[in-house]
């Protein structure tokens, strides 16, 4: 994990459970990363939850329909468009950003995922485009949260996303 350097833009997220603080790796990953920016910016992560915690493997958030409170729909939405894969050499390691998809390697939009361990398997596989600079211990409380047999985490104690913001880096 590489430092940024002063003014480089990092994305910040506010949740019920702690900050989670992201360098991005636009040389990686361009198209990924100025479409997670500019939704960062503009709000579209402002009150989603991170809808998917895999205990040994990641937490998942960015759709704007868990939102609502009718959990089946959580995780099939998006922003209205995709973007294409820009697979890299970025190891799929702990702490490690990246786009979700469906079965199309084409089909990633709004949705992402943090690594909580090492998942080799999804090397070349999946789209990384960022690194929790800050924040991994906010990422194991949530990707400790109970949960249901859908991996949901329970309505009683979500993990919430209650602000995100693009601001210049200060060491």
């Amino acid at each position: 994990m590489a430092t940024p350097e002063v003014g480089e833009e990092i994305v910040v997220f506010t949740t019920n459970h702690g900050v989670i603080r992201l360098r991005l790796f636009p040389e990686k990953a361009p198209e990924h990363v100025k479409a997670f920016k500019k939704l960062a910016a503009d709000g579209f992560y402002d009150g989603t939850k991170f809808h998917r915690v895999i205990p040994g493997f990641m937490i998942q958030g960015g759709d704007p329909n868990s939102k609502s409170d009718d959990r089946s729909r959580h995780g099939t939405g998006g922003p209205g468009y995709s973007i294409k894969a820009e697979f890299n050499d970025v190891k799929h390691a702990r702490g490690i950003l990246s786009a979700a998809r469906s079965n199309d390697p084409n089909s990633a939009g709004s949705q992402f995922f943090v690594m909580v361990a090492n998942s080799p398997h999804l090397d070349g596989q999946y789209t990384a485009f960022g690194e929790v600079i800050d924040g991994l211990d906010t990422v194991d409380k949530i990707v400790n949260l109970p949960r249901d047999q859908r991996d949901n985490p329970l309505p009683a104690n979500p993990a919430i996303i209650e602000k995100a913001e693009v601001i210049p880096w200060s060491a």
